[in-house]
């Protein structure tokens, strides 16, 4: 979580009795696991005296919710079910911006002496800004149902898009005027993760990869993913080419003009400021 203000709950050793583990006689007769969390919620400055409930999480509730989760879910791998809990409990408390999670298993079948086993899983959410378009058939209808299936995923919150521009197509491939805009969005997806994602919502969409930078019904690309970088053959963050797409920095300059490529060291807005005066030459 980059902002530093924020606030801890932290639960200490909450006891379950639950049906986890490899072995037949662990599902079936259960033992003992006990839980240490860390809940991060960022402090908002109207929050900083408030004395009410709804401003804060009720760390009874989330007991009650880690344990029956812990209970009616059974998982060979205490790494499993760490990493299904930290994600329900982003899911169901939005308040919450980061989850560190202990399971600790002190029964384990290990048959020497020892205190306990742990798995800890730490998982927090992310601000990614998107490139968002079309150039087929109802290319505001795309976008339309595109941001409407980010904004139910569970894993993924919409927070904002900017106006939308009609833009020539880039690449030199003849075809239709695309339809662009910028989208932030805030998820605990990885960046792996929010790629498979899109792709999945642009298939939805019925969007068919045959020509590269030919025309499509619909195109999502991450063009930053919190301050990171990733350099993989099948991702790169940011974005690649994205300080010489005016299609891309416009719109994102309407929403994020202050963010810095952690990279080229500029803002959003000195990139468009740039590539813009390049154009005009």
């Amino acid at each position: 979580m980059k902002n530093s203000d924020y606030r801890v709950i932290r639960i200490r050793e909450l006891e379950v009795f639950a049906y986890h583990g490899v072995f037949e006689d662990e599902t079936k007769n259960g033992q003992k696991f006990y839980i240490n969390a860390e809940l991060k919620l960022e402090t908002r400055k109207q929050d900083v005296t408030t004395d009410d409930l709804n401003c804060t999480v009720n760390y009874a509730e989330v007991c009650q919710f880690m344990t029956k989760f812990m209970k009616e879910n059974t998982c060979k791998l205490i790494e499993k079910i760490a990493e299904l809990l930290c994600r329900e409990i982003l899911i169901r408390y939005p308040l919450i911006n980061e989850v560190v999670l202990e399971i600790r298993k002190p029964e384990a079948p290990i048959g020497l002496p020892f205190e306990s086993v742990s798995v800890e899983r730490k998982l927090s959410r992310h601000t990614a800004f998107l490139s968002i378009g079309s150039n087929m058939g109802d290319k505001h209808g795309y976008l339309d149902r595109a941001l409407e299936m980010i904004g139910r995923s569970p894993h993924t919150r919409f927070i904002c898009e900017s106006e939308r521009f009609v833009t020539k197509p880039y690449g030199g491939v003849e075809q239709d005027d695309f339809v662009n805009s910028a989208v932030m969005i805030e998820t605990f997806l990885s960046p792996f993760e929010l790629l498979d994602f899109l792709h999945e919502v642009e298939k939805e969409q019925g969007r068919v990869r045959t020509i590269h930078w030919g025309p499509r019904t619909l195109d999502l690309d991450i063009i930053f993913y919190d301050d990171i970088t990733v350099s993989e053959s099948d991702l790169i963050i940011p974005h690649i080419d994205m300080q010489n797409r005016l299609f891309v920095l416009e719109p994102l300059s309407k929403i994020a003009g202050y963010y810095r490529h952690p990279v080229l060291n500029k803002t959003v807005a000195e990139l468009y400021e740039e590539l813009k005066a390049r154009e005009e030459m």
